[in-house]
């Protein structure tokens, strides 16, 4: 079914139609991609020349109430195919971004906080996450704006955390919930991002501060390698819904997540122990194939996939809702930012 939104403020339409009151106009309507769920909530513009900057800030109390309905939201229609109107949109829709700090994958700046999708290269699939679920400080909301949509390919799939944590098995969520589970990098030996990269400084003290400060253990292996272990939670409390979610990075940095031929060439290469990421459950025990298996086949299960326009942008509640990317051919661009930080205390 469609939704129709009215909104009171004047001044929301593009060029001649500003003259135009908002008020008598329904500016946008909503409908769910698919009739079998709720995720993603697709918003249209109702009629032409809708300035949708404008209207997120007009009615930013509409799409918080949606985006936690939901999990996310698909702007399409718009015409946000350009960084700078993707980072006024983005401020627009939920206040200032925040910056990329404690890094886990490669990305290029684009704008002010605005940054390229993950660049890893186009053959590459990267399984669902929540974005910075191992930090103590994560963004609530992530966007991801397409510019430039593949070839073929290159959809960014979304799992709804409510339903993954509802459909893995009691038993396994049980012992995560007792033990958590620990992620340990390791940096130094050219495979990864290299730790200055990551922590942003070529100052020691400084990532050590910062590990103090975020709650992992570091050790110098020796001047230019560099092992951390975290032990984090892997559900987490919704501080607006109050849900209980399956909120973690534990599959995701498993080394079985990987592509076999990747999987293969580190294990040729490093002792488990030196892997540049690998995790465990918390008390430092390894996790067992079968249930490795169990948890990344229910995020596959759940994938909800939906073909990239150009100009579309999605926004993401990115404790309710995980994305992936599938592989891709052409020259695609998609662009992310990450707004409303939380401050972990459940660790």
């Amino acid at each position: 079914m469609t939704e129709t939104k009215k909104i009171a403020p004047p001044g929301l339409m593009r060029g001649a139609r500003r003259r135009v009151a908002a008020s008598q106009e329904s500016l946008v309507e909503t409908e769910p991609l698919r009739a079998a769920g709720p995720l993603p909530l697709v918003v249209r513009p109702a009629v032409k020349g809708v300035d949708l900057v404008a209207w997120a800030e007009a009615e930013r109390p509409f799409i918080e109430e949606k985006v936690l309905a939901h999990g996310a939201l698909l702007f399409r229609g718009f015409g946000i195919d350009d960084v700078d109107a993707f980072e006024r949109f983005t401020a627009a829709a939920s206040g200032s971004l925040i910056e990329y700090k404690e890094r886990s994958s490669p990305r290029s700046d684009v704008g002010d906080k605005v940054y390229t999708s993950t660049d890893y290269p186009a053959e590459q699939e990267i399984f669902p996450h929540n974005e910075h679920s191992y930090s103590r400080v994560f963004p609530l909301k992530i966007f991801l704006g397409c510019l430039i949509p593949a070839e073929t390919g290159g959809a960014t799939p979304l799992v709804d955390c409510r339903e993954l944590y509802r459909r893995i098995d009691p038993e396994v969520r049980r012992r995560f919930e007792e033990k958590g589970y620990m992620y340990v990098r390791n940096f130094g030996d050219g495979f990864g991002l290299p730790w200055q990269t990551v922590f942003q400084t070529e100052d020691r003290d400084a990532v050590e501060a910062y590990c103090v400060k975020a709650g992992i253990q570091c050790e110098w292996k020796d001047d230019s390698h560099l092992r951390t272990r975290q032990v984090r939670p892997a559900v987490a409390r919704h501080p607006k819904s109050g849900e209980e979610l399956w909120f973690n990075h534990l599959t995701f940095f498993h080394v079985s997540t990987l592509a076999p031929s990747i999987r293969q060439a580190l294990l040729a290469e490093y002792a488990e122990e030196d892997l540049p990421n690998h995790t465990y459950y918390g008390d430092g025990t390894p996790i067992e194939p079968q249930v490795i298996a169990h948890l990344q086949q229910t995020y596959v299960d759940q994938m909800i996939r939906f073909e990239w326009q150009k100009g579309d942008v999605v926004l993401v509640d990115n404790m309710l809702t995980a994305h992936a990317r599938d592989s891709f051919s052409g020259p695609r661009k998609v662009v992310f930012a990450m707004a409303e930080p939380i401050t972990r205390n459940d660790f």
